[in-house]
């Protein structure tokens, strides 16, 4: 179901339900139809809140690399994944959809050129796969942009889910490892 249809529905959801507890209460204050619509609205509202806000990317402590540039790279990072996912979850315009896909793109080639530069600069023994690993995330995201011409919705989805679980993976694994070799050379 696209954006605006989602949209569309939930609006009109939960206008019906307005309606109904107003027309309810037309009945009655005792009457429990309206009470029982209150309680549906009720529903609605937070289940609709719990299943948006569990899409969505937050910082944890775990996620450290201990070196504070590199964190705070991450922590953008994050941050222009959810612009990413609200762009997907709510009908913002085909503009702001581009513009955060495109800042996304940008912040990664910039973060990726400064943990590159970090590594080879204090002589990582493993910067080379390291690097690759870069290459290969980098190719799979100028991939599915390219899809993104033809289907922006299910591209969107797709890509978001892959960054999602490449990033954690990545920090947790291979950006733990040389974070540990760069701290003992003094990189803070």
């Amino acid at each position: 179901m696209n954006k605006k249809l989602k949209a569309f529905a939930l609006a009109f959801l939960l206008l019906t339900l307005v309606t109904g507890i107003l027309l309810g209460f037309t009945l009655g204050l005792t009457h429990p139809l309206p009470w029982v619509l209150i309680v549906a609205l009720a529903l609605v509202i937070v289940l609709n809140k719990k299943a948006t806000e569990s899409q969505f990317v937050t910082w944890k402590d775990e996620y450290s690399v201990g070196i504070e540039s590199i964190d705070n790279d991450h922590k953008m990072l994050l941050k222009l994944i959810n612009q990413l996912q609200t762009s997907s979850l709510y009908y913002t315009g085909e503009d702001f959809d581009k513009a955060a896909l495109n800042e996304l793109i940008e912040y990664t080639k910039f973060h990726f050129s400064r943990e590159e530069k970090m590594m080879e600069e204090n002589g990582y023994p493993d910067f080379e796969a390291h690097r690759k690993q870069h290459v290969n995330m980098t190719d799979e995201v100028v991939r599915k942009v390219k899809e993104y011409e033809s289907d922006s919705e299910k591209t969107v989805e797709d890509l978001l889910d892959y960054l999602k679980k490449w990033l954690i993976n990545h920090i947790n694994g291979t950006d733990k490892k040389y974070s540990a070799f760069l701290i003992e050379k003094g990189v803070k």
